[in-house]
């Protein structure tokens, strides 16, 4: 088994140097772009985590200065990219690096593991790409590889999953060499060992894939069933009073936190009439008389276990709704943009505020 680890990782290494997508961040090893690189592209595709990372770089040019940055300025920087809470830890770990580290990032996994929103991969993935330290990495590509490699069917959603590729990962790393075969297990999940029509010809290491070999490769990687998704629908009032409208901060813990959005009624399960929701924001912020203007189409925004289903009720209000007692912000119409927003909310600005 040794032996054909070998023969993979020198063809992995092989076929991963004349294949390799030109990134920024394979062209340094500075830990910090390292970092930001690996939070953007969680959960997000390369083409457009791309453009925020040259955003951050260009605006940041080092953790210190990440660091020193408002946490609006972030949110506003990373609106689009979804997921917020993201963004909110790697302000914090940005914090920590300063405080703790004096602005460099630790060269070491269990230190790396201790920074907010740092988890095992993202931690492998700057110990062995910025400081070559032998950790393997695994995300949903290097899974899919190392499942088809080996004809596993353990779940890669479950915990067992990730223990046992882990493992393998683990077991398969050239440690003389951690930083490229890391990426290049990741590369080839990305470019070839595809989700839905894999490229097995072109695959370097076909040869010692036991899926390919048994014509089972659309049967793995196995998935254990999701849970499922709790719809929530939502009602947000844009009203309209002299020129200016009003919105709320988003406070608690939520994916939103720290954004802005318009004031809102908020049901799980079942939707309520756009009637009972205006008589329950009347009740709630205290509003007498008002017109509604328009109810617009219905925005659906789906999150991980999450369907949200929208709908923007602009009103027109005969009084001013008193700011202070109910916590909300007066803003003219045309600077909601300048605010961070929720994607749902950024939508329905561009498509029917502008």
């Amino acid at each position: 088994m040794k032996k054909f680890h070998t023969i993979i990782q020198k063809q992995l290494l092989r076929w991963y140097d004349a294949n390799k997508r030109d990134m920024p961040w394979r062209q340094t090893n500075d830990a910090y772009k390292i970092w930001l690189s690996e939070i953007i592209l969680q959960q997000t595709r390369v083409e457009q985590g791309l453009p925020y990372y040259n955003k951050f770089v260009n605006k940041y040019k080092n953790v210190k200065a990440f660091a020193n940055a408002n946490e609006s300025e972030i949110l506003k920087l990373w609106q689009g990219l979804g997921y917020y809470s993201r963004a909110r830890n790697m302000h914090a770990a940005a914090h920590q690096v300063v405080e703790w580290h004096n602005g460099i990032f630790p060269a070491n996994y269990d230190e790396l593991l201790k920074l907010k929103g740092v988890g095992e991969y993202t931690a492998s993935a700057i110990a062995s790409i910025a400081y070559g330290l032998p950790h393997a990495v695994c995300d949903g590509n290097v899974f899919r590889v190392l499942s088809r490699l080996n004809a596993n069917d353990t779940p890669i959603n479950s915990t067992e999953g990730k223990k046992v590729f882990f493992h393998l990962a683990q077991s398969l790393l050239n440690h003389q060499f951690p930083s490229q075969h890391n990426q290049a297990m990741m590369e080839l999940g990305a470019l070839v060992c595809k989700p839905t029509n894999p490229l097995c010809g072109q695959c370097p290491i076909n040869t010692f894939c036991v899926a390919h070999q048994k014509n089972t490769i659309d049967k793995f990687p196995v998935k254990s069933k999701k849970q499922k998704s709790t719809v929530i629908y939502l009602h947000y009032f844009v009203f309209e009073y002299k020129g200016h409208t009003y919105m709320q901060t988003r406070k608690g813990k939520g994916i939103w936190q720290g954004l802005h959005d318009f004031p809102h009624v908020e049901y799980t399960g079942k939707e309520i009439s756009p009637e009972q929701s205006i008589q329950r924001i009347q009740h709630t912020l205290a509003i007498g008389k008002m017109d509604v203007i328009k109810i617009s189409q219905e925005y659906k925004h789906i999150l991980t276990h999450r369907i949200i289903i929208a709908k923007f009720i602009q009103c027109t209000l005969h009084k001013p709704i008193d700011t202070k007692k109910y916590s909300l912000i007066k803003i003219k119409k045309a600077e909601i943009n300048k605010l961070s927003l929720p994607r749902l909310i950024e939508k329905y600005y561009i498509k029917e505020l502008q």
